[in-house]
């Protein structure tokens, strides 16, 4: 059975700017509590949560992954997540998970981009949060300064509860602030020594212990009154305040170390112990009743009803679909049934495991505030709720951004269509930021993702998981014709061979239609010059003919007919006769009627801080973009443009190059423009390249 009670679970998050650490400091905890027996190696693909044969390759991490492991009768979840930003589903799934997040900031580069993209993001949800300065054996690295830049930029609640011993390459050891406990590490035995605080640090301890009390003491009046009256605060109290703070997201305690060295672990994993919140203390989570409609929020407790959010899908060609879930109430046995209330379907539970990277391990119980893991459900997708009937309420979903960058995707051989498509839906299930849409006007399977790097990895995963080659190219733009002139014209087809002929004859107006997109077809014969029968074959021929344009082949919009002479022959007109007449009609009159060619126009919304506004409203005007206007927001701009599609396509790695991966934006269809006579010569010239 499971001995473990909610109160002695630690749920942690790692994140953090790409290449802080992350991985690494996960491998270095499982190494020193020895649950590895030796320390993997990002460079050599070893480590426990980097298992995938795509994270092995570029050396990245690429989806979230649950490292458990036992420390002194406490069981903590390490999430290691991604820090790469085109992985940010991922990290929205892994930070769903924990309770707290530790931001990973290396001691050299201090604070980066992600670390403010971890900070933004925890304060959106309300989550706890700590940081790690790693790293600390490097040259260049500052733990002072780094600590100096995280107080000024994320404000007072930031409070170092350890301290280094040396620096750089002399960085050998870690002071617990509250306990005063010095350890000194042999990093080549990886022995640890107790020693007294070097007589140089000792004022430096005070200062921080008084930094951690001052913090700690803002948390309730009792504790406040206390340090007024009495300038102090004992450790206990320090440590009840430092997790209730902690808890409220008022305190951001500080510790460091070197991952790589192992130097710090213990302290770090004291400090785990001691200071980081239990699954007790997590924000209540939102969730709707379904019988009644009404929002209730619901806290972690093992004496309710089974309820559990399923947070993330691994799509396994082997062994299917593992949907990974945490229990908010309750637990979960193995063979049991239980209701998805976001499908209302029942769902059979077989054996229910504890994930290890890429290993699992069956569990007979799986209780509140702990992560597990069940494979082949049947209806269950990422953010659904698993449920006791009895308990029917739905967990708030996961909000995930939508995609910005899209990919035309074509199989290498033929016939691996199949292969691909299903592939295509696996890895769509597994990953919500991705997605798949069909352009039936081109016959191209467009695939859409946050980034090049995402779109590229998906590919990836299809030749190495389900073994399809695939070439990824740009989107054809869906460009349309119309005409800005008019003209009104004959189209005759008369035809005479032995026997019956063919003779049908119209006299067609076209124009622009200013009332929508469909071709308006407008009868205005008087006098049955065209008998009443051989009409609607007249619309039909015209119908069939704007599929394709007289420019570029493209098909035409906003386009008015009006059928208003003609004559036709007793016995050789027939409706076919009649469709080829519209057919000549049409190509005459569009050709006379000045065509032109009209493009997308997208509408996006860019969010930007303020220091790159003039290079972004430079690019748009760049793109042949309209400024329609801005709006000031937290930390930054908000600026609304239209800018064509096919100046769009890349504009995920533009504005990340130009903004340094602060910016972000969403696009969507707003209306077709006609294009710039400059313009329109390359594009008639490529469509007429592909033909030939």
């Amino acid at each position: 059975m499971n001995e473990y009670k909610t109160k002695n679970l630690r749920n942690v998050g790692i994140i953090g700017h790409s290449g802080a650490g992350k991985t690494s400091l996960t491998e270095s905890l499982l190494y020193y509590i020895k649950t590895t027996d030796r320390l993997g190696k990002i460079e050599d693909g070893t480590t426990v949560s980097d298992f995938d044969s795509e994270e092995k390759k570029r050396r990245i991490s690429i989806s979230s992954s649950v490292v458990p492991f036992n420390f002194e009768g406490i069981k903590v979840n390490l999430v290691d997540i991604p820090g790469y930003f085109d992985f940010i589903g991922e990290s929205i799934q892994g930070m769903r998970a924990v309770d707290l997040a530790m931001i990973v900031v290396c001691g050299v580069s201090g604070i980066e981009v992600g670390t403010e993209k971890a900070w933004k993001y925890v304060n959106k949800i309300k989550l706890p949060r700590t940081f790690f300065i790693n790293k600390l054996d490097r040259e260049n690295s500052n733990f002072e300064k780094v600590l100096s830049n995280l107080k000024d930029t994320f404000g007072i609640s930031v409070v170092p509860i350890q301290y280094p011993i040396g620096n750089e390459s002399e960085f050998k050891g870690v002071i617990n602030v509250i306990s005063r406990k010095a350890r000194i590490y042999n990093s080549k035995t990886h022995e640890i020594e107790l020693v007294d605080i070097p007589e140089e640090l000792l004022e430096k301890i005070d200062d921080c212990k008084q930094m951690i009390m001052e913090a700690v003491a803002e948390t309730s009046e009792e504790l406040l009154d206390k340090y007024f009256s009495e300038g102090t605060l004992t450790d206990e109290e320090i440590y009840e305040g430092l997790i209730k703070g902690c808890s409220s997201g008022d305190i951001a305690p500080v510790m460091c170390g070197s991952a790589q060295q192992v130097i710090g672990i213990d302290t770090l994993l004291e400090d785990i112990v001691e200071c980081f919140p239990s699954p007790e203390y997590a924000i209540p989570q939102k969730a709707v009743i379904v019988k009644t409609q009404e929002e209730k929020f619901i806290k972690i407790d093992e004496n309710e009803a089974f309820s559990a959010l399923v947070f993330k899908t691994v799509a396994d060609p082997f062994v299917g679909k593992l949907s990974m879930f945490r229990v908010i109430t309750g637990k979960l046995t193995p063979d049991s049934v239980v209701y998805n209330s976001s499908k209302d379907k029942d769902e059979k539970i077989g054996n229910i495991y504890y994930m290890k990277g890429k290993s699992q391990s069956s569990t007979k119980e799986i209780i509140a505030g702990d992560i597990g893991a069940v494979a082949k459900l049947q209806y269950t997708n990422t953010g659904d709720t698993l449920c006791n009937k009895s308990f029917n309420i739905i967990y708030d979903k996961l909000n995930f951004p939508d995609p910005v960058i899209s990919m035309a995707v074509l199989p290498k051989a033929k016939g691996d269509e199949e292969k691909i498509s299903s592939a295509l839906s696996k890895l769509c299930e597994e990953d919500p930021t991705f997605k798949i849409s069909r352009d039936l006007e081109n016959a191209e399977t467009i695939i859409s993702g946050v980034g090049e790097t995402h779109l590229d990895i998906i590919a990836s995963k299809i030749k190495t998981k389900f073994g399809a080659d695939v070439i990824l190219r740009t989107p054809k733009i869906p460009y349309r014709e119309t005409i800005k002139g008019i003209a009104d014209v004959q189209g005759k087809h008369k035809k005479q061979t032995g026997g019956h002929g063919q003779y049908g004859d119209v006299w067609i107006k076209f124009e622009k239609r200013l009332d929508g997109e469909e071709l308006l077809f407008v009868d205005a014969v008087v006098g049955g010059v065209v008998p009443r029968n051989f009409i609607p074959a007249v619309e039909k021929g015209l119908k069939e003919c704007i599929r394709q344009g007289v420019l570029a082949g493209y098909p035409v919009i906003k386009l008015k007919a009006t059928l208003h002479d003609g004559s036709y022959h007793p016995v050789d007109s027939s409706e076919m006769a009649f469709k080829i007449a519209a057919s000549l009609a049409y190509k005459k009159g569009l050709e006379k009627a000045e065509p032109i060619l009209l493009e997308p126009i997208m509408r996006a919304e860019i969010i930007i801080p303020d220091e790159y506004m003039g290079d972004v409203m430079g690019d748009v005007n760049k793109k042949r973009g309209k400024v329609l206007g801005m709006e000031p927001i937290d930390d930054g701009q908000k600026i609304i443009a239209d800018i064509p599609q096919s100046e769009m396509l890349t504009y995920a790695t533009d504005l990340r190059s130009m903004t340094q991966a602060r910016g972000s934006f969403s696009m969507k269809f707003e209306k077709y423009e006609e294009v710039p006579a400059s313009e329109v010569a390359k594009i008639i010239e490529s469509v007429k390249a592909k033909e030939a």
